[in-house]
């Protein structure tokens, strides 16, 4: 292959793919939305955790079966132009693209926060510029390199929520709410109503983007093999810490009486309460690190949909966005243009963005289910024998059937703007393929690298 022609290096293992896909879901963000979710659900966030953790599952499932099938870093996109037709797998690319560029820039926005409070005479736009800048370089210098810093975030993060678990239970030992964790409580007790419950679950839902975004790594996992492995272990390792959080912080505050401002961050004021001044410093620290953690991943995983998005297209704005550095092997243009995207924070309130986030990703989710019953079913025609008719129909039309249910309870504003988002992309669609004239068409990494030496060959032969 020459060496003109650079593309992602294939350096990640089992374990960083998980760490990325673990560091995007932003783990402490249990404690920022339990405010929020307590109160939406009636004091049983650990339910509404276990209802979306149940929905996505059956999803995660149809990720590792499709990436097998087609291991490239465009995922949904990728799967929905293969097995159904370009011109709707790039409206999904488009439309999950939206949550996927928001989630850098939510995660700026927490920083924006943060700093601002522990530095409020400082300009917020300045610290939304200086992290940017540091994110993007990052992403800038090599996935390995990300990756690592990742994985030591993660830890950091991780290890303070279990101190988090053990000051709880020694709390709860001493009388505060419940007095107990081994107690129904936190899951289900009187006045508890299941359209609430399932209207929590669309909320944290949010927490779990992440597992889908690691088949963005396709292309540069050491084995292609373990993304799927990769996609289920992360999304049950973030159930579990997201579950054993919520449980023992509903039993500790059973309801958010007590709590300020219940619509923002409860980390501080839930540290605060547990472990005191030192801890709340320390706690404080491990969120903003998970943020760090989730920006990079995030950072990393949407720069390479675009890039596919770009390979697969045409003109100068295709060849900008596909571009590779020929040292660091990474795409230069893209991940550049969502650092472009995340000083958005700038300008822009946590409240308006969140509102934004899930419409794409419910909508990827349920395309993604949709390929397996079209690949396995329609073309592979898979369905001799009862194991066969269960994996490759009942499980993806339950998983379409349960993000289906999420994306009904999603809040008005995300349908408003997704609707929006959706309908500028099919204007998008409609100017590149001068109104469906000019078919798009989808190019896998192993056809690029085909495509190049077959070119190289005839050259030489010349």
């Amino acid at each position: 292959m020459s060496q003109s022609t650079p593309r992602l290096k294939r350096s990640l293992g089992l374990w960083s793919i998980v760490g990325l896909g673990v560091g995007y879901m932003t783990l402490t963000t249990v404690f920022d939305t339990f405010g929020i979710v307590s109160e939406e659900t009636g004091g049983v966030v650990p339910t509404a955790y276990v209802v979306a953790l149940i929905a996505l599952l059956f999803t995660a499932i149809s990720y590792g079966r499709m990436t097998r099938v087609f291991p490239s870093s465009g995922s949904a996109f990728t799967y929905t132009s293969e097995t159904i037709h370009p011109n709707l797998g790039f409206l999904v690319g488009w439309t999950s693209l939206m949550d996927y560029l928001l989630l850098p820039l939510v995660n700026a926005l927490i920083v924006r926060t943060y700093l601002t409070s522990l530095f409020p005479d400082v300009p917020e736009w300045i610290w939304v510029v200086a992290y940017v800048a540091l994110i993007t370089l990052l992403n800038l210098w090599s996935m390995t390199s990300t990756s690592r810093i990742n994985g030591i975030l993660v830890v950091f993060s991780t290890a303070l929520i279990l101190v988090f678990l053990v000051l709880t239970w020694n709390s709860l030992q001493n009388g505060l709410g419940t007095g107990t964790i081994f107690t129904t409580q936190p899951f289900f007790h009187d006045g508890v109503d299941s359209a609430a419950v399932i209207s929590g679950a669309t909320v944290v839902c949010f927490s779990f983007i992440g597992f889908d975004a690691i088949t963005m790594y396709s292309e540069e996992a050491k084995d292609a093999n373990t993304v799927p492995r990769a996609i289920v272990l992360a999304l049950m390792i973030g159930g579990l810490v997201f579950f054993l959080a919520a449980w023992f912080s509903q039993s500790a505050f059973p309801t958010v009486e007590g709590f300020q401002n219940t619509d923002e961050s409860l980390l501080p004021q839930m540290a605060l309460k547990v472990g005191g001044q030192f801890f709340q410093i320390l706690f404080t620290a491990a969120s903003f690190a998970a943020a760090v953690a989730s920006s990079l991943s995030s950072h990393a995983s949407v720069s390479r949909m675009i890039y596919v998005m770009g390979r697969n297209g045409k003109g100068i704005f295709s060849r900008f966005f596909s571009y590779i550095h020929p040292k660091t092997h990474t795409p230069f243009n893209a991940i550049l243009f969502v650092g472009a995207v995340s000083l958005l924070a700038i300008p822009l309130s946590l409240d308006f963005v969140a509102s934004m986030i899930n419409f794409g990703a419910l909508i990827a989710f349920t395309c993604v289910n949709i390929t397996v019953v079209v690949y396995f079913v329609l073309r592979k025609k898979e369905v001799q024998g009862v194991a066969k008719i269960v994996k490759n129909i009942v499980l993806p039309v339950i998983g379409m059937i349960l993000t289906g249910v999420l994306w009904y309870f999603l809040a008005d504003d995300a349908r408003i703007y997704g609707a929006i988002w959706l309908g500028v992309g099919v204007v998008v669609l409609l100017v590149i393929t001068r109104f469906f004239r000019q078919p798009l068409t989808v190019r896998m990494e192993d056809e690029e690298i085909a495509e190049v030496a077959a070119q190289e060959s005839a050259h030489q032969s010349s």
